[in-house]
């Protein structure tokens, strides 16, 4: 048989010559001049070498491009856009991060007009006000997880003002894992479930996250309060909420100002336990999604207080750390917070999916009197959200859907596309035209007197001359604010910050990587690592060497839920449980203490319905067995001798009680629930009282028994 002859590699496009996935190699490690990790390639192989989608082998993979070492991102940026459009697109149409969410209306009211800092508009006026839809959100989970893992929790606001839409789209933290956007699919990929298994969904503790924080020293700002109790919260209605960005307010003379955003609970801060989040979820994997819908259905709807940090560029060429850093906070020790307006969300959605899972926010909107910063992950993100929305909501008229559109008037010469909802009239669909002179509508103009124009000023310490892929020096101290973030909790924070990190680690297979971030831990603080290491039953390993030797910083109590928690019962859930028989009286006043102080009553028994008490019937509002105490924020008990004795022969009362008292709640009880509380292992102490005591000690938690309960790192 002749040979055939051989085909030009110009012709041959046969799948076995394209070879897509994961190179494999040799490569050496260096830290860039931010301290970050580059991992270069030294093999001679061509599947060493990192490409794009089109074989274009790449020369840094931790770095965005920039118009100077602190200025802003390019659009030139092939790499950058490549990649992030690419992680957009990878999920449809469910949302990449933040897929379950929750959402409401609501209303923003300027408390103290600020004109001499913005001209925006919202803020010129005492008093002045716009509507609101916020979307709190958990991040690594889907749209079916549950809503009490340990996870940051999405903080969206959309304030649709006289001037248009204004997104801001934060956490609530204050700070990321991730300084520049070129990492943020390496970041997702790792706590996303692990590729070649489908799980764990909706949790952190797994190996593929932990490695790439192991060498990742710019994230362990954030672990410190991701391990906090911050990521398992009470309710959506007790989180704070920050923009995390450095922005900027311009005025109407066009100065400048760096401005930092914060949204303050009125309730204030509250969190569960870890043990208690975990059976939360599994009692009511909705929990928070309920809480949130239900008081806002009640009436007693949710407020937060807007703050601003503002400063200027030579307080901020003072600090030891850079503001353009996502990775870093201003303490408010050194800048207060401003308090110049608040919001309520006082109206559910009519829809969920109409209004929650439609609902796109956008870094990029914003208002004349706002304006963005220099911070490489804003910059990236700029470009994403706008991106994935074609992707989620399948075309580029999402703004027409109405929980997106803007509530004042809009005009462009934009037309058709997918799903074109308006019926635009005229010919006028490009600009300068002349039709006006022939009596034809000839469409809308810009201004440049009142149309939005960007700060002009260069005045960010920046030389844009070169355009680099390179972090500013400052990038490079990775500890020295998660020390003072450590350091700034109480003693039982610090606890729960060490046994979660001990939780997190043992769910870690690899040993290097348990042994990497124990060493990274050393340079935030030596009795943290110790700690750590003692509950993985693992040797202290060696300090791992730092990009930049962190400083010590002042504590700031701002950054504890416990030394700032409200001694009140507002926001607050008790559970009173009854039986056959109970004194109604003695349950009536009980309820009405609590609801007096703010808080709401929920009744529990071991039967639902009319239920015969001494005084008449009383209807139960769950079921015992369906209604754990880790639902609640402190119980009380009402019950007869008799019932009594039955409740201590059944698991769900027993463990009712046990859980209370193991998740440092207040109990409250009669003389006859005592024969319960032995034998739940419940002890007498501050937050153990009878009936009479608990309008006393209800509004608050008892950290002093924690150590009694559970053996903490």
């Amino acid at each position: 048989m002749p040979k055939k002859p051989a085909r030009s590699p110009a012709t041959d496009n046969q799948l076995s010559d394209h070879q897509p996935g994961s190179g494999h190699g040799a490569f050496k490690t260096a830290k860039g001049n931010g301290g970050e990790l580059h991992q270069t390639a030294t093999a001679d192989d061509a599947a060493s070498y990192l490409t794009d989608n089109f074989g274009h082998r790449i020369s840094d993979n931790q770095n965005s491009l920039r118009a100077g070492e602190r200025g802003p991102t390019l659009l030139e940026d092939f790499v950058l856009r490549e990649k992030i459009f690419h992680f957009d697109h990878e999920r449809i149409p469910e949302r990449i991060v933040h897929a379950r969410g929750s959402g409401a209306h609501g209303v923003f009211e300027c408390t103290k007009a600020i004109p001499g800092l913005t001209k925006a508009s919202i803020f010129q006026t005492e008093g002045a006000t716009c509507p609101v839809f916020v979307r709190f959100s958990t991040v690594a989970g889907g749209a079916g997880s549950v809503d009490t893992p340990r996870d940051v929790r999405g903080f969206a606001v959309k304030l649709y003002t006289d001037s248009g839409n204004w997104d801001l789209v934060g956490n609530n933290i204050p700070v990321f894992f991730i300084q520049d956007a070129m990492k943020f699919p390496d970041l997702v990929h790792s706590v996303k479930m692990e590729a070649d298994r489908g799980y764990p969904q909706a949790g952190s503790a797994h190996d593929t996250f932990w490695d790439f924080i192991g060498l990742m020293p710019e994230a362990m700002h954030m672990i410190m309060w991701a391990m906090s109790d911050r990521t398992i919260p009470r309710s959506l209605r007790m989180i704070e909420g920050f923009g995390v960005h450095t922005f900027r307010f311009v005025n109407a003379k066009g100065d400048g100002k760096f401005v930092k955003f914060h949204w303050k609970p009125v309730l204030g801060i509250q969190s569960t336990t870890w043990d208690e989040a975990v059976k939360i979820a599994g009692a009511d994997p909705d929990f928070h999604r309920r809480d949130l819908f239900e008081a806002i259905d009640a009436g007693d709807f949710p407020a937060w207080d807007l703050g601003v940090q503002v400063f200027d560029e030579a307080f901020a060429a003072k600090q030891p750390y850079d503001v353009l850093d996502a990775t870093k906070l201003i303490p408010e020790e050194d800048v207060p917070v401003e308090i110049v307006g608040r919001m309520t969300l006082n109206r559910n959605v009519d829809n969920f999916f109409a209004e929650t899972e439609q609902v796109a926010f956008l870094p990029s909107n914003i208002i004349p009197g706002i304006d963005f910063s220099n911070d490489p992950l804003l910059q990236g993100r700029l470009f994403s959200y706008l991106d994935t929305q074609k992707s989620r909501l399948g075309t580029t008229n999402f703004h027409q859907i109405p929980i997106n559109a803007p509530k004042c008037p809009f005009h462009n010469f934009q037309r058709d596309g997918m799903m074109q909802t308006q019926v635009p009239t005229g010919r006028a669909n490009y600009e300068p035209n002349s039709l006006g002179e022939a009596g034809e509508n000839s469409g809308p103009r810009a201004s440049m007197a009142t149309g939005f124009t960007s700060f002009r000023a260069n005045d960010e310490r920046n030389d844009p001359v070169q355009k680099l892929r390179i972090r500013a020096e400052l990038f490079a101290d990775h500890f020295s604010q998660a020390r003072m973030f450590y350091l700034s909790q109480t003693e039982n924070e610090q606890a729960h910050i060490a046994s979660a990190l001990v939780f997190e680690l043992s769910k870690v297979t690899l040993g290097h990587v348990r042994v990497r971030v124990v060493g990274q831990l050393r340079n935030i603080d030596e009795d943290l690592a110790k700690r750590v290491a003692v509950g993985l039953a693992i040797d202290l390993p060696s300090k791992e060497k730092a990009a930049r030797a962190p400083v010590d910083l002042k504590p700031s109590d701002a950054l504890s839920i416990q030394k700032n928690a409200d001694d009140t019962m507002e926001g607050r859930k008790v559970a009173i449980l009854f039986g056959e028989g109970s004194d109604k009286a003695a349950i009536e006043a009980l309820k009405s203490t609590i609801e007096k102080a703010g808080g709401t009553a929920f009744l529990v028994a071991p039967k639902v319905g009319g239920i015969k008490v001494k005084g008449g019937t009383l209807k139960a509002d769950g079921q015992l067995a369906g209604s754990p105490s880790v639902l609640f924020d402190a119980v009380a008990s009402v019950l007869t001798d008799e019932q009594a004795k039955t409740l201590s022969t059944q698991g769900a009362a027993v463990q009712w009680f046990m859980d209370a008292f193991g998740h440092c709640k207040t109990i409250a009880h009669d003389d006859a629930t005592q024969i319960l509380l032995d034998k739940a292992g419940v002890e007498k102490d501050g937050g153990v009282v009878a009936l009479d005591g608990f309008g006393k000690v209800g509004t608050r938690r008892h950290w002093a028994r924690e150590a009694k309960v559970r053996d903490l790192a």
